[in-house]
């Protein structure tokens, strides 16, 4: 299978598989799936080499550490500077997504804070930067779904 190849069911079924739990041993999944582990190895190797599978990581519950505070801030850049100025922004450590989109805005930012004044502070620094036009915040009252995994 080269890097442009789709991948196959089985494929399909081990990253269903370790969304739901990575943490899962190559012998549950051998059960579960029915097929020997030292295949399931392979494949799982195979799928992180070729990039499928960018890394394995652990949901946290954010609250329970703390952050109190989810903002989605929207952000009007200069043009010429978008780049840049998303660069710097993805290198906070409470910024948990930056997206470059079209329409009103450039950059939509998703951020976690312990504190209103935290989130306070950080569009302020945001507003100092030169390339910075106009910043949009809201407060994220609750979140109703937070899924990264691709329907497989």
């Amino acid at each position: 299978m080269s890097i442009s190849d789709p991948i196959d069911p089985l494929d399909r079924a081990i990253l269903r598989e370790l969304v739901r739990n990575a943490r899962i041993s190559l012998r549950e999944l051998a059960r579960k799936l029915n097929s020997p582990s030292s295949t399931l190895h392979d494949r799982i190797k195979r799928l992180v080499k070729r990039g499928v599978i960018a890394r394995f990581t652990v949901l946290v519950d954010e609250a329970k550490l703390g952050y109190q505070v989810k903002a989605l801030i929207l952000i009007n850049a200069d043009g010429k500077h978008i780049v840049e100025v998303e660069k710097e922004i993805a290198e906070h450590p409470n910024v948990q997504i930056v997206l470059d989109i079209t329409g009103e805005f450039d950059i939509a930012v998703i951020a976690v804070f312990r504190s209103i004044s935290e989130l306070d502070r950080f569009v302020k620094s945001l507003l100092k930067n030169p390339y910075v036009r106009q910043t949009r915040t809201s407060v994220v009252f609750r979140v109703v779904k937070q899924e990264l995994s691709l329907p497989l």
